[in-house]
């Protein structure tokens, strides 16, 4: 569906000022699943079944907790309104990228850091291979909620090819260092794909 006719769903609620746990995991809840705040208590996902069955039991939630809440469809809008709620979603998901961007720069430094002191172990190994696996599946969460992607989606993507290339090359180094082949099943891809 092109942006210009997309409808969105916008989820409404208020819960009571104690305890501030329920507001903070309606909080929570929302912003995993990508929702964009447009005001306090409002916020905004686009209509797709999943959305609506994820909001239909935030508001179920919020009422067993003494609390008010609806969820309504947006279909129409001025595009000024449009245009603002996209960019909301954007915003949100660059902030997320570039948090990304910078572990994964830690990342290729802490390999290139481990290769300069020649730490070819097996235990840096499969440390550097878990904090790989932890960005792959990240990455698949914050494409999941980027419902308007932009280009710092398939930047995030190129970098996390690197990372696994320099976590490959770190793997054969270390391999070779232990006197051992790289094993075949050890192919630099964390065991969760990147759409």
């Amino acid at each position: 569906m092109a942006i210009i006719d997309q409808e969105f769903l916008l989820f409404l609620a208020q819960l009571p000022a104690a305890p501030s746990s329920a507001r903070v995991a309606l909080w929570r809840r929302l912003r995993g699943a990508g929702a964009a705040s447009l005001l306090n208590g409002a916020w905004v996902l686009p209509r797709t079944d999943q959305h609506a069955a994820l909001l239909a039991q935030a508001a179920e939630t919020v009422r067993e907790q003494a609390g008010s809440a609806m969820v309504l469809v947006i279909h129409e809008m001025r595009s000024t309104e449009r245009e603002s709620i996209v960019a909301r979603f954007q915003t949100d998901r660059a902030r997320e990228y570039g948090e990304f961007e910078d572990r994964m720069r830690a990342f290729l430094a802490e390999i290139e850091r481990e290769t300069r002191r020649q730490k070819f172990t097996f235990a840096e190994l499969e440390e550097i291979e878990d904090g790989l696996k932890k960005l792959s599946a990240w990455l698949k969460k914050i494409r999941t909620r980027d419902f308007f992607p932009s280009a710092d989606s398939q930047a995030a993507v190129e970098t996390l090819e690197r990372c696994r290339a320099a976590f490959m090359i770190f793997a054969d180094a270390v391999c070779s260092h232990e006197g051992v082949a790289l094993p075949d099943d050890l192919d630099g891809n964390a065991k969760t794909p990147v759409r």
